[in-house]
């Protein structure tokens, strides 16, 4: 008789119990390459970790790294064998390189940036401003400004200085619509600088747009200056606020209090009485008395 694995029972338990839901059997692969099982899965580990390595490896600066040397360092230390740096020796190397590169990377890019706009502003149609922001009318018109915190309805497109384009409303097909209290300082100034129905060219320092750290996930660099291409459509003028109507009071009765006004059949009956306390009646043993009255 065959032996049936515990899994092989397992498995026709659950699916006969019709409140369970099936389970799918998954087979181990077959020893695909190596000699066993772990053999096969063991490799197929350092390919996972050598893909997802290699992918890290492309955001360490400094240039292409040695990897023959990362794979000694790595079988070294995996193997537990002697090493020419203890764990905490290297860790504190990596850091100290990769902060010495950025830096230098950073100045390079920083110089980069400020070499730019000294060229462009000799440029002829640039005007720069006291900030430091640089612009030029691509076309005229003669609509109204804006102010600091109106909110405006605009085109543009941004680039980096060479010309990589990192968002575009233009692209997308679609305006959009921002409080100029809301952005970047240089945004904020040239906009306002602006007429409706115009469009500029500003070239932006970095310290006016997204500074020393910039915005890696946007392929925003650090130290970048920007440059944006912006057509100011429309000045969106804000909702009117709800009024809301006072609500008057009703005009105080010229007629006294009802409170105090008496029924006119009240005042009949209280004359009645009046005129009957003045009458005087005899008691069973024919001695008089006054008749006191309670009014309703």
């Amino acid at each position: 008789m065959k032996k049936i694995s515990f899994i092989a029972l397992a498995a026709l338990f659950l699916t006969g119990c019709s409140s369970v839901k099936k389970v799918e059997i998954v087979p181990i692969l077959p020893d695909f390459i190596m000699a066993n099982a772990v053999d096969s899965m063991s490799y197929a580990l350092g390919v996972n970790m050598g893909t997802d390595f290699a992918k890290n490896l492309e955001s360490i600066p400094g240039g292409k790294s040695n990897i023959d040397l990362i794979i000694k360092g790595f079988s070294q230390a995996i193997k537990k064998d002697s090493t020419l740096l203890q764990p905490e020796a290297a860790q504190e190397y990596f850091r100290n390189y990769i902060t010495a590169e950025q830096t230098r990377e950073n100045e390079g890019k920083k110089a980069a940036g400020e070499k730019f706009l000294a060229e462009n502003k000799t440029k002829q149609g640039i005007a720069v401003t006291p900030s430091g922001l640089q612009y030029e009318v691509l076309q005229s018109a003669l609509g109204s400004r804006p102010q600091a915190t109106d909110k405006v309805k605009v085109h543009y497109t941004g680039t980096t200085i060479d010309g990589n384009v990192f968002d575009s409303s233009v692209q997308r097909g679609e305006p959009i619509e921002f409080a100029l209290n809301q952005v970047i300082p240089g945004w904020s100034e040239g906009v306002q600088l602006m007429n409706v129905g115009s469009k500029y060219k500003f070239y932006i320092p970095y310290n006016l747009a997204y500074g020393e750290q910039g915005i890696p996930q946007a392929n925003i660099p650090p130290f970048a200056p920007l440059v944006f291409e912006v057509e100011l459509l429309d000045i969106v003028t804000p909702e009117p606020a709800p009024v809301v109507e006072e609500v008057k009071q009703a005009p105080a009765s010229s007629s006294p209090n009802p409170s105090k006004k008496k029924n006119k059949y009240i005042i009949n009956i209280e004359i009645f009485y009046q005129k009957l306390e003045k009458t005087k009646f005899f008691d069973n043993d024919n001695s008089y008395v006054n008749n006191t009255i309670y009014r309703l």
